[in-house]
């Protein structure tokens, strides 16, 4: 299969190039882009420096933007599955060609998974993800134990479908959408590491919060 490894990346100087050496030592078959998301570091002068292929948009359009503009380049390019990459070095390379193979195997999505065969540990952000996690099971009978994990391939039917549609955001209401539309959602086990530098766009309790509740309210009402 031809495969893309779609990196948002938005002020990430300090992680990119670990991320992008990563790929090249674990996946070295497949081809990646970074949608540099106008950051306001050095992210765009490393990009060039080091030849890796990017797109730099010229207007901060958040993350959803930015994997989408990565599925347009995807769809336009003729692959055949996508995937979505953080460019803060917390996926782990060598889990991208067991998640290809699950699309081989017929799903449509398949998500790198940290609680397929672990539990979830007791703390206030994954009391968010269970209350999720049952928001989906109620609204779909599918229990995805990690709907928040940005690690997640796409078939090429659904690569045209998150990169033309108007909601299509990489987010777990839109995971519950799918699976009401009938596609396979599949979980594979990964590891993840901590982010290395750089603030999450979810750090803090109150955009935690506000995160979680406007998720549960779309999976719940809006689907």
């Amino acid at each position: 299969m031809k495969i893309l490894v779609i990196i948002p990346a938005y002020n990430e100087q300090d992680n990119i190039l670990k991320v992008i050496e990563d790929l090249k030592c674990k996946c070295p078959k497949c081809d990646y882009i970074v949608i540099n998301d106008c950051s306001k570091d050095n992210t765009k002068e490393i990009l060039e420096i080091n030849n890796i292929p990017h797109i730099n948009l010229i207007a901060n359009l958040g993350l959803s933007g930015a994997v989408q503009t990565g599925y347009k380049y995807a769809w336009y390019k003729g692959y055949d599955a996508a995937i979505q990459f953080d460019g803060d070095g917390q996926h782990c390379a060598e889990y991208i060609l067991p998640l290809v193979k699950e699309i081989e195997k017929g799903s449509n999505i398949v998500i790198g998974s940290r609680f397929v065969e672990r539990k979830k540990p007791l703390s206030l952000r994954m009391l968010g993800s269970r209350i999720i996690t049952a928001a989906i099971q109620l609204t779909t009978k599918q229990k995805i134990m990690d709907p928040t994990s940005g690690m997640r391939i796409l078939d090429r039917e659904l690569i045209k479908d998150y990169a033309f549609g108007v909601n299509r955001k990489p987010e777990p209401d839109t995971l519950a959408y799918q699976i009401k539309k009938g596609y396979k959602v599949k979980e594979v086990q990964v590891e993840m590491r901590e982010r290395i530098a750089g603030t999450s766009i979810y750090s803090g309790l109150g955009n935690s919060i506000k995160y979680m509740v406007k998720t549960i309210i779309t999976i719940l009402f809006f689907n």
